[in-house]
């Protein structure tokens, strides 16, 4: 596991990791990012990203929270990389009230210029309520 020197020295990119995105999206903080690629993040929903009477987070937010963990996993694989998406696949399995998630994602393979990601988001009991694949370019590092 990567010390949590490292992982706020990777927070402290506002480049990579822009303040207000994170904010916007309801980041609430890295659990534990792993050398392999692998990222746990925490994400707390806000109601006022939700509909059906603020009982349901809308799913591209989910979407946004699987996205953003696996930008995660890619910094904890290679310092200095970044990603685009270039497209993902998400399956809801079930509602996501506001609320706290975690997202547990991986690079699946590593590639000279693509990546492969695939995650899952759960809610605090353990209960998935949607996984996702993603290809992804790299951009540096």
């Amino acid at each position: 596991m990567l010390s949590r020197a490292r992982v706020d020295a990777i927070a402290a990119d506002t480049a990579r990791f822009p303040r207000d995105l994170m904010d916007a999206i309801g980041f609430a903080g890295v659990i534990a990012l792993y050398p392999e690629g692998r990222a746990r993040v925490r994400f707390d929903g806000p109601a006022r990203l939700a509909h059906s009477g603020g009982a349901v987070i809308q799913g591209g937010i989910l979407g946004a929270w699987l996205d953003h963990a696996m930008a995660w996993a890619v910094c904890a694989r290679e310092a200095g990389a970044a990603i685009a998406t270039l497209e993902m696949k998400v399956s809801y399995l079930g509602r996501v009230g506001p609320g706290p998630c975690v997202a547990d994602v991986r690079v699946a393979r590593w590639g000279r210029r693509v990546v492969f990601l695939e995650g899952t988001l759960s809610q605090p009991e353990g209960t998935v309520v949607a996984t996702a694949s993603s290809t992804a370019m790299r951009l540096g590092g």
